[in-house]
């Protein structure tokens, strides 16, 4: 639904043209004088402006003039009773989308807004294909041979043009993202938005704000309507990443959207109507979360429609050495360094490293290693020091001395993993989630490994 903001001083004007428009299905603000228009316009996601060109204090042209300032792709049509050709081609040079006359008709100001927006589109849509594009976050940007991401590849070309909801699992920096934004890429719906969100970045309040949108004076600073995730994916797809941090409550709401493909802002009681495909991640086994009581299994089922899996990068070894010199040239090209190499000891490094923070880690190792090295080569110098793995002495003596040599091999295991999540949970600083993406386990194996052990306090 497109907001648009009536600025104009004759406060019967401003109730004219709220019914109005309001009528024709916009959603309308309106404001008294250009000051009050320019503070709703910070606080609100507006599609098109509708000023009075006589007005005290600041005129409909000062408000032109600063409002194509901080919003330039903002379109803005101007009336007024004081119509001359002067004035009409000020308003024109100054980038007003039209001029229009007052008294004027209903029709023919419906017609040039419904222009306006439409220019309006036609722009945004440009704009965020020359950035999909430059982005280049389809496939060309996911890295891999190992068969199982051909095979994640080859399942996203077969259901993008569908409208099912796709549920991505698996460890965190295995690249999610990535595939949702390639679903979004090879579907019907590329030139629409891909919005994305973060349910666990924010607490309940605020992310039920963020996927819905709240109406003026809904809670405390809710200053002015603004529009939800869902209300700006309309027509294209919304990322939700750690879907499973959504509280119950919201959990509910979620599966009606889904259901229904409609809701109501926060503090609202009209039904908005939205087309959005949905692609929802998760670093947790949800089937577990859902055994425990902690996710919904209606809202489970609903989301695990098809569902890809992302093996973490330790199960993909040989795609190690393409990651690696696709990110070196990346940050060569950012650094404006020359071409950069790999020695076969820095490779060698890479590969026997377990990767626990799996392609987001070698990321940033990637790029740390392009800042670093001299002559253009990497080398395992420039590498962090934790990566080397540890002599074969060295690890011979840990085991040596937490295992008796005629161990029975199951009570040998069983004496290394206490002793590996002992470390995980030292490493990680008794953060249980990332000693879990260390061992790379759910968090909620981790804990029933903890009481088997009796590691809780």
């Amino acid at each position: 639904m497109d907001t648009i903001l009536v600025v104009d001083d004759e406060i019967n004007y401003l109730t004219v043209m709220e019914a109005l428009l309001g009528e024709a299905g916009y959603e309308v603000i309106t404001a008294p004088s250009a000051p009050e228009a320019l503070k709703l316009a910070g606080a609100a996601d507006l599609d098109l402006v509708l000023t009075d060109m006589k007005m005290p204090r600041m005129s409909g042209i000062e408000l032109l003039d600063e409002l194509h300032r901080l919003y330039p792709d903002l379109p803005v049509i101007i009336m007024t009773a004081f119509g001359t050709v002067e004035k009409a081609v000020t308003a024109m040079k100054k980038g007003a989308f039209d001029y229009i006359l007052k008294p004027f008709k209903n029709e023919e100001i419906l017609v040039t807004i419904a222009k306006a927006l439409e220019h309006r589109r036609l722009i945004l849509t440009n704009r965020m294909l020359y950035q999909e594009l430059d982005k280049k976050y389809g496939f060309p940007n996911i890295v891999g041979e190992a068969k199982a991401m051909q095979e994640i590849l080859a399942l996203v070309k077969r259901v993008a043009a569908s409208k099912a909801t796709i549920l991505v699992s698996g460890e965190s920096g295995t690249g999610k993202e990535l595939v949702a934004r390639a679903l979004h890429q090879c579907s019907n719906r590329a030139q629409k938005p891909f919005i994305s969100v973060n349910c666990a970045a924010l607490t309940e309040t605020l992310l039920e704000s963020e996927l819905f949108g709240h109406e003026r004076g809904a809670f405390t600073h809710a200053v002015a309507m603004r529009k939800g995730r869902f209300e700006l994916a309309d027509g294209g797809t919304l990322f939700m990443d750690e879907v499973a941090e959504m509280s119950q409550a919201l959990q509910v709401k979620l599966l009606r959207v889904l259901q229904e493909m409609e809701f109501e802002r926060v503090g609202g009681n009209r039904t908005i109507k939205v087309d959005v495909r949905v692609v929802a991640a998760t670093n947790r086994e949800l089937k577990a979360e859902v055994e425990d009581g902690r996710f919904r299994e209606d809202l489970f089922y609903r989301l695990n429609v098809v569902h890809l899996h992302v093996p973490p990068l330790r199960q993909r070894p040989e795609d190690i050495p393409l990651l690696a010199a696709h990110f070196i040239k990346k940050y060569a090209q950012e650094n404006i360094r020359g071409k950069i190499r790999l020695t076969p000891e820095a490779l060698k490094v890479l590969v026997q490293y377990p990767w626990p923070g799996n392609v987001r880690e070698l990321e940033n190792v990637m790029e740390r290693a392009v800042i670093l090295c001299h002559d253009d080569l990497v080398t395992p110098e420039d590498l962090p020091g934790g990566l080397a793995p540890a002599a074969a002495g060295e690890a011979k003596l840990d085991i040596d001395r937490f295992v008796p040599l005629h161990t029975p091999l199951p009570e040998a295991l069983e004496a290394i993993e206490e002793q590996m999540i002992r470390r995980a949970l030292e490493k990680s600083g008794q953060v249980q989630v990332r000693a879990a993406e260390m061992l790379g386990i759910t968090k909620s194996l981790l804990q029933y490994k903890l009481k088997k052990y009796h590691l809780t306090s």
